[in-house]
């Protein structure tokens, strides 16, 4: 049986970024906000939370003999300790194995692939040649929704 290629988005699909930035004290968020650069926040990578039900999510996707499961995320250039945090994430939330089936990329249109799960449509999602599942939209604004559409 051929599986179908399904890539998983990590910021705002599979990592609580929101809940990270939260943690910040108020000045500072604005701060990087002014200039359009959250993502460049001290260890705004380091670990923040997973969004609920995305481990199992993910996990079943894996399990599946329908999927070949991987994570395509995009990390800041100015940033590069957010390559590793990412790298890292994967490892301790999701299994020592899937940080094996990391892809950091700017160009996701680049990958091949049947579905991405994504929650925007920058840095190439939007002209992926498979189907966007657009993670928080109003078709698929949680994990429950995901699954009952890709039935893993």
């Amino acid at each position: 049986m051929n599986k179908k290629i399904i890539y998983f988005d990590m910021d705002g699909v599979l990592v609580d970024l929101a809940a990270k930035i939260a943690e910040y004290p108020t000045d500072v968020v604005a701060k990087f906000e002014k200039d359009d650069m959250v993502d460049q926040m001290p260890a705004l990578f380091l670990d923040p939370p997973p969004i609920k039900g995305a481990v199992e999510a993910f996990n079943s996707f894996v399990n599946s003999d329908k999927y070949d499961v991987y994570i395509l995320s995009t990390a800041p250039w100015e940033n590069p300790s957010a390559w590793m945090h990412k790298r890292l994430w994967v490892e301790k939330h999701l299994g020592e194995g899937a940080w094996k089936r990391l892809i950091l990329s700017h160009n996701k249109n680049l990958n091949i692939g049947d579905y991405l799960i994504d929650d925007r449509t920058k840095n190439g999602a939007g002209e992926f040649k498979g189907e966007l599942v657009q993670f928080g939209s109003d078709k698929y604004p949680n994990w429950e929704s995901v699954i009952n559409y890709l039935q893993p």
